[in-house]
Parts: structure tokens; C-alpha cells; sequence
């Protein structure tokens, strides 16, 4: 009975272990947001900026919180009065220069002012697949969830599909449940490497925002990288980004 006993639970923790994963296999049909820090196995409980809390950026500028109730309004207005197109991202591999669209502005706005509140810092590339993309923006340490709660409560972009991706383009990552809209995750983003024929299940499905005007060469580098099963690199790619 013993015996049946320890068989039980660990097919219990099996099954438990499959739900609600993707297989690596499975992973280039799809370029998901991750749901937390992926790595961080802490459960300590992180304290948030309340609502009435106003952001503050580098410059001193108070900004609200971005809810999915005011993200549209606030995105538009702050495009307005922060038009750059081109951030420099900088890694211990080299330096990654991508000039963003105006026609998607929601996602430009966003992504300005993600560098701007200096969201990106000690953020990783944290998802590698050869001849596929790189994926940064998130990390395995507790600051990056704790710099999410402060800036945002939970929202998404809407979709602005303008074009097809191609080699050095830049996207949102997004929910791949319950998505049917294509809305971007706003934290997350990923320079496709190719080749083109890996572009069918993109097209249409992720808004391109940018492209990589400087830096291929380590992009590149930075997807061949070492990495785990997870497609993590096994040395973390830290990131540091600044508006041009």
C-alpha cells in the first residue's frame, strides 16, 4: 500500500507539472509575454504603489499609473510630447540601436516611456532561439515584477498592424490564451532573426513596431548563445536602454 501510496502522488505531480506549459518544441509557434519573472521562485509578497500614487520619471514628471482604463489616453497624450524614435539598448555583447514607427503609436509611446522610467535596466534577453528571434524585457530577479507594480496595473496594447515581420524587426510579445484581438503585452518585445518562412504564424498575429537599425551582428550572437532548455541563456544578457 506504501508503495501505491508514493506511485500516486507522483503521477499527481506530474500531471501537475504539464498544465499550463508549453513544450520547447511548441515554442516558435508562438512568441508569449512571460506571466511573471520566469525564474523567480519567490513567494515573498512585494509591496505596490497604490492607485491615487503618481509614477515618477527621470526627468521629475508625475505620471498616473497605466490601467487599460486610461492606457489609451495616456499613451496618445504622452506620444505627443515625447516624439523620439530611436533607443540604444547595450549589452555586455554590444550595442543594439532600433528605430521605432510612428505609425503604431501606441506601441512607440509605450515603449519610450518604458526606457524613459528606465523599465528596461537590469532586464534580460531572456528568451534565445536561434534563427528565430531574442526576446527581452523581463528577468528572473524581484525588481523587475516590483518596477512592473509601481508603473502599471495590469493592461494591453491594442494591435497597430501595419506590416509583416522581417529580418531585424521589432515586436510586442503577447497572450497567447484568450487573445483574439492580438493585444501586445506591454513589457515584452522580440527582434526576429528569420528566415522568412518562419513568418507565417507572426504575420497578421504580433504588431511590428521597430526595426534594428544598428546591431544585427549582435543580435546574432546573442541568439546563439548557450542556452537551457527553457531557451534561456545560460550566462544572463543584461540589458541597459536609453532614448537617442
Amino acid at each position: 500500500m506504501k508503495t501505491l501510496s508514493c506511485l500516486a502522488i507522483v503521477l499527481v505531480l506530474l500531471f501537475a507539472s504539464c498544465e499550463d506549459t508549453k513544450k520547447t518544441s511548441d515554442a516558435k509557434d508562438e512568441v508569449t509575454k512571460s506571466e511573471t519573472s520566469s525564474k523567480d521562485t519567490s513567494t515573498e509578497k512585494k509591496e505596490t504603489v497604490s492607485k491615487e500614487e503618481k509614477v515618477k520619471d527621470t526627468s521629475g514628471t508625475n505620471y498616473p499609473k497605466i490601467t487599460e482604463e486610461n492606457m489609451a489616453e495616456f499613451l496618445t497624450e504622452y506620444g505627443k510630447n515625447n516624439p523620439e524614435t530611436k533607443v540604444k539598448i547595450t549589452t555586455r555583447i554590444g550595442d543594439i540601436v532600433i528605430d521605432l514607427y510612428e505609425d503604431t503609436p501606441l506601441h512607440r509611446a509605450n515603449f519610450i516611456y518604458l526606457v524613459k522610467q528606465e523599465y528596461y535596466n537590469n532586464t534580460f534577453f531572456h528568451r534565445i532561439v536561434p534563427n528565430f528571434i531574442i526576446q527581452g524585457g523581463n528577468s528572473d530577479l524581484p525588481s523587475t515584477n516590483e518596477k512592473r507594480a509601481e508603473l502599471a496595473e495590469d493592461y494591453l496594447l491594442p494591435a497597430e498592424i501595419k506590416r509583416n515581420h522581417f529580418y531585424g524587426s521589432v515586436s510586442g510579445a503577447k497572450e497567447y490564451r484568450e487573445n483574439p484581438d492580438n493585444r501586445s503585452a506591454p513589457f515584452e518585445f522580440f527582434i526576429f532573426l528569420g528566415p522568412p518562412s518562419s513568418t507565417g504564424h507572426l504575420d497578421g498575429s504580433y504588431t511590428v513596431f521597430g526595426r534594428v537599425s544598428e546591431g544585427m551582428d549582435v543580435v546574432e550572437e546573442i541568439a546563439n548563445l548557450p542556452s537551457d532548455e527553457g531557451e534561456w541563456p545560460k550566462q544572463n544578457v543584461y540589458i541597459k536602454a536609453k532614448v537617442l
